[in-house]
């Protein structure tokens, strides 16, 4: 699932069209508002548009540019709640706060989707929506489907990203790991991907990699002997 607002253009059927929703997967229509605008973060509001709400999603269909439409799932919205104060916004809307699951790039990307003259911006960066019914009277209605939708969405677990991340190691797993200190069986066991596999030869490199230990062992031992000089130098 792409996460964040995104452009959305597939229209079925004559006139101005309508969205094509998953009806195999379970997708079924909610509700349709005409005479919505739309606004994004401080952008001027785009108008007039039809709401489509399914089960999964909100697509917002522009009626006078054919080529022109939003859409987002309900997994990516964080929160939504109707907003009538004017200075908060200059007109009543159901307010929308939009999670696109990348903040680090979301702070680069502000100066694009916050700018008001400029046409092309990062839907994927956009954080805030509101929609504006013509007739205030529907934002209730609006509200309510959007709570009965966002339960038919609820939030992933995590639970299998834990079991495919889990680094914990049982007792009869940690017995056959190679012992620390023995060289040969771990430089055998080097995976072909390893850093510092060198043609496949893996025993040169482990011959190499010991050689390397025994010499530093002599340099330990010099440097042990030292003291006994009777602090001479040449």
């Amino acid at each position: 699932m792409t996460m964040g607002l995104r452009p959305y253009t597939q229209r079925t059927g004559n006139g101005l069209g309508s969205p094509s929703f998953d009806v195999d997967q379970g997708e079924v229509l909610m509700h349709v508002l005409p005479a919505v605008g739309i606004v994004f973060d401080n952008r001027p509001p785009e108008f007039p548009g039809t709401l489509y709400i399914s089960s999964r999603q909100v697509v917002w269909l522009s009626d006078v540019i054919m080529a022109k439409g939003y859409a987002v799932d309900f997994l990516s919205m964080s929160l939504h709640a109707v907003s009538t104060d004017p200075e908060a916004y200059t007109s009543p809307c159901l307010y929308v706060q939009i999670d696109t699951g990348d903040d680090e790039e979301l702070e680069n990307s502000d100066s694009e989707c916050h700018g008001e003259e400029s046409e092309n911006f990062d839907l994927a960066a956009v954080r805030e929506m509101r929609l504006v019914p013509s007739n205030p009277n529907e934002l209730e209605t609006l509200f309510e489907i959007f709570c009965q939708c966002a339960e038919l969405n609820p939030e992933p677990t995590g639970d299998e990203e834990e079991e495919e991340h889990n680094w914990f190691f049982g007792a009869d797993q940690l017995e056959q790991m190679p012992v620390a200190g023995d060289d040969e069986e771990q430089f055998s066991s080097i995976p072909p991907s390893s850093i510092g596999h060198s043609n496949g030869d893996h025993d040169q490199l482990a011959r190499t990699v010991l050689q390397l230990q025994i010499n530093d062992r002599r340099f330990e031992d010099a440097d042990e002997m030292e003291p006994e000089n009777n602090g001479k130098h040449c």
